[in-house]
């Protein structure tokens, strides 16, 4: 006998009810809705709307619990735990959560959604039909999204990551439109599924929008310069770096550019606030 198939909704006609569970008929074919997965008791004949999956034990049930996404649609989902080497879990509105297996996410784990976190997926099945959830590829992202208008540029936007690449990462923003922050338009590497803020640099003339995750460069330099000051007052108002030092001791203390970390020793040398000295950077105290 042919059965239904795993991650979708179904209209179904209550056949009879044996000992608290119900079988559901469409007329060739049969599934039982168990006595658990009932949310208010049908009487036979009557039509009802399922949800059909498979249970721990592999068999195929019904459930009256319709969830956010099936696996003929798409719908963000939020993240509740992350397992590492398998993958993360969403909630789909099912008393279980749903897989989202380690071959749809990104190779880093530091990238791996967070609990909080949302993914844009639909719904599959793996060979032994248990339920999984799939993040959209780009393809149905492409068919979906909204072309923006070039009077976006110069906005903000916001929105949540969809992909996450070597080369950047994609965006949905609030609107609907496709974003893309390239790697040099980030200071760190977003999650996937994180919301994230940032400004629109460009559009496109296929409608997609290019985004920057950075600060506007006075904004840089401001936080910059606060950032080495900080790490000067915690280093005792003294330090071993000057804007002599090696690029490569500066990027891996600061996390900066050797050129970033001039401009912003020169924005406090100007600000009276630090001085220089053999090979030495120094806070400069009220008294001096």
């Amino acid at each position: 006998m042919h059965t239904f198939e795993p991650g979708t909704i179904e209209k179904l006609t209550v056949s009879q009810e044996v000992g608290g569970d119900y079988v559901l008929s469409d007329g060739n074919r049969i599934v039982v809705l168990p006595q658990q997965e009932v949310s208010a008791a049908p009487e036979p004949g009557d039509r009802i709307s399922v949800f059909i999956y498979l249970n721990k034990k592999g068999e195929t049930i019904a459930t009256m619990s319709l969830p956010a996404v099936t696996a003929d649609t798409y719908e963000w989902v939020k993240v509740v735990e992350s397992v590492k080497g398998l993958g993360v879990f969403a909630d789909i509105g099912l008393k279980e959560d749903v897989l989202v297996s380690s071959d749809d996410l990104p190779l880093l784990e530091s990238v791996w959604p967070k609990e909080g976190d949302e993914l844009f997926v639909t719904l599959t099945t793996d060979k032994k039909g248990r339920l999984l959830a799939k993040p959209a590829t780009e393809t149905v992202v492409e068919d979906s999204f909204k072309e923006a208008p070039q009077t976006l540029k110069h906005t903000t936007a916001e929105g949540r990551v969809y992909r996450s690449t070597k080369v950047g990462s994609f965006v949905i923003t609030t609107e609907g439109y496709r974003g893309f922050v390239h790697y040099s338009e980030r200071k760190e590497e977003p999650r996937l599924g994180e919301w994230v803020s940032g400004r629109v640099i460009g559009v496109k003339e296929d409608g997609t929008v290019n985004m920057s995750l950075r600060p506007l460069k006075q904004e840089v330099l401001d936080e910059d310069a606060e950032s080495v000051f900080a790490y000067l007052i915690r280093t005792g108002g003294e330090m071993p770096f000057t804007d002599k030092s090696d690029p490569d001791e500066i990027r891996d203390t600061f996390k900066i550019s050797k050129a970033a970390f001039k401009r912003a020793l020169g924005r406090l040398m100007k600000e009276g606030r630090v001085r220089q000295e053999d090979g030495k950077t120094f806070a400069v105290s009220n008294e001096e």
